[in-house]
């Protein structure tokens, strides 16, 4: 099977990943493939299994942990595992595709350094921790608590931005969705 390249884009929840990856997604000539993380948590109301996430009750989670089925994993808050099963990466790579990521920062890093050479990762950083709450909040997706559990998080990943290969500073969302889409082409044309 040839391998293809690995596009990881990581950040504090909030920073606008999500809407950065689904952007390239849409650029068929990018020939990428989103990697559908497995994790432990329950489904949102609006995410589908197969589609959003492999969502696997904990103990599935942490059997396929005991037998090496994932090519990163990580326990995101208590009893929350998210990761990335290596069978996903080899279904994406025998369809001749290139990989991309939204994943925690911990689990981006893992992913580079198994993959030095096909890995350009990708660090997204909100302009403040203000306009990151602000973000988070006009989701209204979660509860208050759950915001200040991500806004807590939020320096720790901050600080991990230095390791990565490029940061991609969100202020201005077209800006961040032009500057995204040349460095991965560029990437995947190396």
């Amino acid at each position: 099977m040839k391998k293809g390249k690995l596009i990881v884009f990581s950040a504090p929840s909030g920073s606008g990943k999500t809407t950065i990856v689904r952007h390239l997604l849409n650029q068929k000539e990018l020939n990428l493939e989103f990697s559908i993380s497995a994790t432990s948590r329950e489904a949102r109301s609006n995410e589908q299994h197969g589609k959003d996430y492999y969502y696997l009750s904990l103990e599935e989670f942490k059997n396929k942990i005991k037998t090496d089925a994932f090519l990163e994993w990580e326990e995101v808050y208590r009893d929350n595992f998210y990761g990335t099963l290596k069978t996903e990466i080899e279904r994406i790579w025998a369809k001749g595709k290139h990989v991309i990521f939204d994943i925690d920062v911990s689990g981006g890093l893992r992913i580079k350094r198994k993959f030095p050479e096909e890995t350009l990762a990708l660090f997204v950083k909100p302009p403040d921790l203000n306009e990151l709450v602000r973000r988070l909040k006009d989701r209204g997706e979660e509860t208050e608590e759950k915001i200040s559990m991500r806004v807590a998080k939020a320096p720790a990943e901050l600080a991990t931005a230095p390791l990565f290969d490029v940061i991609v500073v969100n202020e201005d969302l077209d800006k961040a969705l032009e500057e995204a889409y040349h460095l991965v082409s560029e990437f995947i044309a190396k």
